[in-house]
C-alpha cells in the first residue's frame, strides 16, 4: 500500500486560492464603484477620493497595527477583518437599494475597509510566512504575483459586463458569494500556526512601533528598498488616478478601452508571474528590483502620453507591467528571508506606512493636476501649438501631458536610488 507523499504548500494552497477569489470580488466592487461614480461626476479627483479613502487610514494606522498583530492570532484576525469588511459591502447595497447611495458614503465605507485591510494585512503577510517553507519563497510569491495578475485581468470584463447588464447589485452579491467562500474556508478548513511570544511580541504599544522603526533603521537596505518603494508608488498612485480620466474620454476610449488596458495590464503581469515561478534564483536581487522599474517607468507612461489608439495604449501596459512580478518576487524573497518572522508583523507596518504614504498622496495630486493643471492647460493651449501636437485636444489631452510628467519622474527616481541601493550587499541566506 502506497502513502500519499504530503503536500507541504496545501494550506498555503487553500488559503492563497479562497483569498484570491474573494479579492476578486472585493476588486470587482471597486471598479463598478468607480464606473458609477465618473458617470455622476465626470471628475478625476472625485473618484480619486475613493482610493484616498481606501489608502489614507491604511497608511495612518499601519504602524501601530502589526504591533498589534504580533500579540493576536492570525487566523483571528483575519476572519474579524473580512467579516467587517464584508458588512461595510452590505452596507453599500442597502444604500444603494434605497435609492440614497452617495459618494461621502463611498468615500465613508471604502475608509472602513482600508481600515480592516490594515490590520489585516500584516497578519496575513506573517501567516503566508508561517505556512511557506524558505525554499518555496519565491515560487509562492509567483502564484501571489500570478493571482493578482489574473484579478487585474479578470475584474474590470466581469465587473463591466455585470454593471451593464444587470446593475451594481449583482456586481456587490458577487463580492459577498467570494467573501463567504473565503471566509468559510479559513474558518473550517485551514490551521495557521502561532508563533511562541517572547519579549519583543509582549511590549507595549508604542515600544513594539519603535523597536520597529528601530529595526529599519539597523537594516538600510530594507529601509531603503521601502523609500525607492515610496517613490515609485507616488508616481504610481497618479497614474491610477489619470487613467480611467484619460481614456474614459478619449476619442477613442471609453468604458471598453479603459477595461481592455486593465485587462492587458493584468495579461502581462500573469505572464511575468509565471516567469517567476520557472526562473532560477537571481545572483543580485537588488539589480533585479531595479532594473524592473526602470523598465516600467521608462515605457508605459510615454506611450499612454504620446500614445492615440487603444493598441498603443495596451503595448504601453504590456511594457509596464510584464517585469513587475520579477520585481515583486525578489523584493519579497529579500524580505521575508531577513526580517524575523516573530517580528514581521510590526516590520511590516512600519514598511506599510513608510511605502504607502506617498499613494494618498499620488491619487490626490493625479486628480488635482487633471482637473485644475493640465485639462486647464490644454483646453487652452493653440490648435497648432506644441502641446496640442504632442498631447491631441480634447477633454483627456491633459491627463495624457500628466503621464508625460510621471514618466520624467519615475526614471528619475530609478536613476537617483540605484547608486544607493548598491552601496549595500544581501547575501541569499542557506535553505
Amino acid at each position: 500500500m502506497k502513502l500519499q507523499k504530503y503536500n507541504p504548500l496545501k494550506p498555503y494552497l487553500l488559503l492563497w486560492g479562497t483569498q484570491s477569489l474573494s479579492a476578486l470580488g472585493s476588486a470587482m466592487t471597486g471598479y463598478a464603484l468607480i464606473l458609477w461614480l465618473y458617470r455622476q461626476s465626470g471628475s478625476a479627483l472625485e473618484t480619486a477620493l475613493l482610493s484616498i479613502c481606501s489608502y489614507a487610514p491604511y497608511v495612518l494606522a499601519s504602524i501601530f497595527a502589526g504591533a498589534l498583530s504580533d500579540g493576536w492570532s492570525k487566523k483571528r484576525t483575519m476572519l474579524v477583518c473580512d467579516l467587517l469588511a464584508a458588512l461595510s459591502t452590505v452596507g453599500v447595497l442597502v444604500l444603494l437599494k434605497s435609492g440614497q447611495l452617495a459618494p461621502w458614503h463611498m468615500y465613508l465605507l471604502n475608509a472602513l475597509n482600508g481600515l480592516m485591510n490594515t490590520v489585516q494585512q500584516p497578519a496575513s503577510d506573517v501567516a503566508a510566512t508561517l505556512l511557506v517553507p524558505k525554499e518555496y519563497y519565491q515560487k509562492t510569491s509567483g502564484l501571489r504575483s500570478f493571482s493578482s495578475s489574473l484579478n487585474t485581468i479578470l475584474h474590470p470584463v466581469l465587473a463591466s459586463a455585470l454593471f451593464a447588464f444587470f446593475g451594481m447589485e449583482w456586481v456587490i452579491a458577487v463580492d459577498l458569494l467570494t467573501f463567504a467562500a473565503a471566509f468559510v474556508s479559513l474558518l473550517c478548513f485551514i490551521s495557521i500556526p502561532e508563533q511562541p511570544r517572547d519579549s519583543r511580541t509582549r511590549e507595549k504599544l508604542l515600544q513594539s512601533v519603535k523597536s520597529g522603526l528601530s529595526w529599519l533603521k539597523a537594516n538600510p537596505l530594507i529601509l531603503n528598498l521601502i523609500l525607492f518603494l515610496a517613490f515609485i508608488n507616488l508616481v504610481a498612485s497618479a497614474y491610477n488616478a489619470a487613467l480611467p480620466a484619460m481614456l474614459l474620454s478619449r476619442e477613442n476610449g471609453g468604458e471598453t478601452v479603459l477595461g481592455l488596458v486593465n485587462g492587458m495590464v493584468g495579461a502581462a503581469s500573469l505572464v511575468g508571474g509565471l516567469i517567476v515561478t520557472l526562473l532560477p534564483a537571481p545572483k543580485d536581487r537588488v539589480r533585479v528590483i531595479c532594473g524592473s522599474l526602470m523598465i516600467s517607468m521608462s515605457t508605459e507612461n510615454f506611450l499612454l502620453a504620446f500614445g492615440r489608439t487603444p493598441w498603443v495604449w495596451c503595448l504601453g501596459a504590456v511594457l509596464g507591467w510584464l517585469a513587475i512580478p520579477l520585481m515583486n518576487a525578489n523584493l519579497d524573497v529579500i524580505f521575508r528571508s531577513t526580517i524575523p518572522a516573530d517580528i514581521q508583523g510590526r516590520i511590516y507596518s512600519c514598511r506599510n506606512t513608510l511605502q504607502f504614504f506617498t499613494i494618498p498622496v499620488g491619487y490626490f495630486l493625479g486628480g488635482l493636476l487633471v482637473d485644475r493643471v493640465f485639462e486647464p492647460l490644454l483646453a487652452a493651449a493653440p490648435s497648432q501649438g506644441l502641446l496640442v501636437g504632442l498631447f491631441g485636444a480634447g477633454k483627456g489631452s491633459g491627463a495624457a501631458a500628466l503621464f508625460f510628467v510621471l514618466g520624467l519622474a519615475g526614471v528619475a527616481v530609478c536613476l537617483v536610488f540605484y547608486p544607493i541601493l548598491r552601496r549595500f550587499r544581501w547575501t541569499e541566506p542557506k535553505s
